[in-house]
């Protein structure tokens, strides 16, 4: 149950942190970011987005989240596959 509502928790935080980086692009009314919204296919982000996405990560969680040395070490085809659920497992167990 406490991980459920981590999990819940950290998926809240990554989409306003989304939200805010693309809500300016992209309408989100009809959208929900969910655990299993695709980074390429349903959001289009762009690089430098995922730029922006690290640091704010960064400054929410501290250094221990690498997100640009974690996605380094992804092979190009996991990148583009990349979900919000992968990144907030990947932040539940950094921290």
């Amino acid at each position: 149950m406490f991980e459920a509502h981590k999990e819940q928790r950290i998926l809240e935080d990554v989409r306003t942190m989304i939200a805010g980086i693309i809500g300016q692009d992209v309408d989100l009314n009809d959208r929900e970011i969910a655990l299993d919204t695709s980074f390429n296919r349903d959001l289009e982000l762009e690089s430098i987005e995922f730029v922006v996405l690290s640091e704010q990560l960064q400054n929410r969680y501290g250094r221990e989240i690498d997100f640009a040395g974690w996605l380094a070490g992804k092979e190009l085809q996991d990148i583009i596959n990349l979900r919000v659920g992968d990144v907030v497992r990947f932040i539940e167990q950094c921290h």
